[in-house]
């Protein structure tokens, strides 16, 4: 099914109006802004659920009288895990953003270093 399938690139005219197809980020700088801005967002989102599963298995396994049981412990870890998140996720430390960006931006504008 997937083998029938082609890419519309640049070059390549749509062959349903015959126009020829161009990428979005090839006409708009902001549209690059914008997808640089929700790749981060994402990484930062995956790396701050990664980190309240951590902190939840910990909290699993933890003793009772343990401090990470204690509920303003709780929510003091996790605003600092979802700040680390935000931290690590604007230096790209996982790649997830970058990956993105290689998907959805076309090779000349795909800077993501």
């Amino acid at each position: 099914m997937l083998n029938n399938v082609n890419a519309i690139g640049p070059e390549q005219p749509d062959q349903a109006t015959g126009e020829e197809k161009v990428a979005p980020a090839a006409l708009d700088k902001a549209y690059v802004a914008k997808a640089t801005k929700a790749a981060v967002e994402f990484e930062s989102f995956f790396i701050s659920h990664m980190l309240h599963q951590m902190r939840e298995s910990t909290r699993a396994i933890a003793p009772d009288d343990s401090p990470t049981k204690d509920k303003v412990n709780q929510d003091m870890t996790d605003m600092v895990d979802n700040m680390l998140a935000g931290n690590m996720a604007q230096q790209r430390a996982f790649g997830v953003a970058d990956a993105i960006l290689r998907q959805i931006l076309p090779a000349p504008l795909n800077k993501t270093s």
